[in-house]
């Protein structure tokens, strides 16, 4: 056992160290997984831990519920980083894991950060986990999806981690004035609204909301006998600046692109422009918004409302012309636009369709009456032959089949009820029924 030194002191740790929970009854939060019947406070319990990754912010309790699973167990419980550690560290501990189960004995590798390690890295991993000489318990706070490779992540049952919730910080936070680990031993004077206003600043980080409340505490005024007042004005110089919580690389990046998305093609413009704000206030290049918006110009209005587009490309060009922070404007007033106009996805379903046959009939030959004929041997293989230039026809238009033979008559635009859609649609119908008409004829 590691010994203390006369100069180590537990109080000289941060609040959230020293509050760390020790057992499952400590814990606060995470009650899907571990509340009680729950299946992963079973197998804790029956000290019966599979491979699994742990999935979730940060500040939740992801190494936290390891560390209580590493007192718990009576396997070797191996501690590992992904941010110091490389493959040489990885053999070696891997060497030691297989020793210990020629003695019959299991073990446990918990990686903090596991998305940090490197495909070659993590590959190093599969064949222990595989032939059971480790259980690995993988931390991450991005989408294993993406992080983990597709090989080891089939071989791990994957938790996810929700972020706290207010009246679970509250009672978290209440425990670290009381708790002797906290600040139990002092006279704290803190209402309970300002230990709310904590709370919700904390956005769901456990680590967040202690740390904040050791800095008012820290910076409260102490009265003649030794109580600590916590004052509102205290409180709104610690919390002044609040952290959003948005990744530019990570999953809620795309979670909220998502929900901007969404909210417009739900004609909801209040969110749309609340997801807007969340992503500029936290630093999201304005240019990425815009390229977005102007996708969903064609996406999701189409032509039920032509304007869109434009307004999109306006509004990307505002935005490189004057950025931060006075594009907002330009962008709230493409994105409410974006909200208001009709809807038609007309243009994907189109595409989509197109595509479809485009791969599966990728070498279909271009029907000879449409194919360019620039040179005389072009000209003898009858390229070009029977072209109709539509321009020289009075009503400007012609029966000519410009889909290749296999998928005449195929149809891939399907105009909508919206907009200005409906004359589209209507126009469209007299083309179609013209040139039926003309090829019957």
């Amino acid at each position: 056992m590691e010994q203390k030194t006369l100069f180590e002191n537990d109080k000289n740790q941060p609040l959230a160290s020293r509050l760390r929970p020790r057992t499952l009854d400590e814990f606060v939060g995470q009650k899907h997984l571990i509340g009680e019947g729950r299946i992963l406070r079973r197998l804790i319990e029956s000290d019966n831990i599979p491979s699994i990754i742990f999935w979730g912010n940060p500040g939740i309790g992801k190494t936290t519920l390891a560390q209580i699973i590493a007192n718990k167990t009576h396997s070797e419980f191996i501690n590992f980083s992904a941010v110091t550690s490389g493959i040489k560290e990885i053999k070696a501990v891997m060497q030691q894991a297989e020793n210990n189960r020629k003695l019959g004995q299991r073990t446990i590798v918990f990686v903090d950060e596991i998305h940090r390690f490197n495909k070659a890295q993590q590959d190093a991993f599969l064949p222990f986990v595989e032939k059971g000489s480790i259980i690995l318990i993988g931390a991450t706070t991005e989408n294993p999806s993406f992080e983990i490779n597709s090989a080891l992540l089939s071989r791990c049952k994957v938790f996810v981690f929700k972020p706290l919730e207010v009246d679970e910080l509250v009672e978290l936070l209440k425990r670290a004035i009381t708790d002797k680990r906290g600040f139990g031993d002092e006279k704290v004077n803190i209402d309970d609204e300002y230990i709310k206003i904590i709370a919700e600043f904390a956005n769901g980080d456990a680590r967040t909301a202690l740390s904040t409340l050791e800095m008012v505490i820290l910076n409260g005024d102490v009265s003649n006998d030794g109580t600590i007042n916590v004052t509102k004005e205290t409180l709104e110089q610690c919390i002044s600046k609040k952290n959003l919580l948005y990744d530019k690389n990570g999953e809620e990046h795309y979670n909220i692109i998502s929900a901007l998305h969404k909210s417009m093609r739900n004609s909801d413009p209040d969110a749309a422009v609340y997801w807007l704000a969340r992503m500029l206030e936290a630093g999201e290049d304005p240019l990425y918004i815009a390229r977005r918006v102007a996708r969903f110009a064609s996406e999701d209005v189409g032509l039920a409302d032509p304007r869109a587009l434009e307004i999109a490309i306006a509004a990307y060009q505002a935005c490189h012309f004057i950025g931060m922070p006075e594009c907002t404007v330009h962008l709230t007033e493409a994105v409410v636009y974006m909200s208001m106009a009709p809807k038609s996805n007309a243009m994907e379903v189109a595409y989509n369709l197109a595509k479809r046959d485009a791969k599966e009939h990728f070498a279909e030959p271009v029907p000879l009456q449409i194919r360019n004929a620039p040179t005389k041997l072009m000209k003898e293989l009858n390229y070009g032959k029977g072209y109709q230039y539509a321009h020289d026809t009075k009503d400007k238009l012609t029966a000519m089949q410009c889909l290749p033979d296999s998928l005449a008559g195929t149809e891939y635009y399907f105009p909508t009820e919206q907009g200005f859609e409906v004359k589209y649609k209507a126009r469209l119908k007299e083309i179609k029924d013209w040139k039926k008409a003309h090829r019957q004829g």
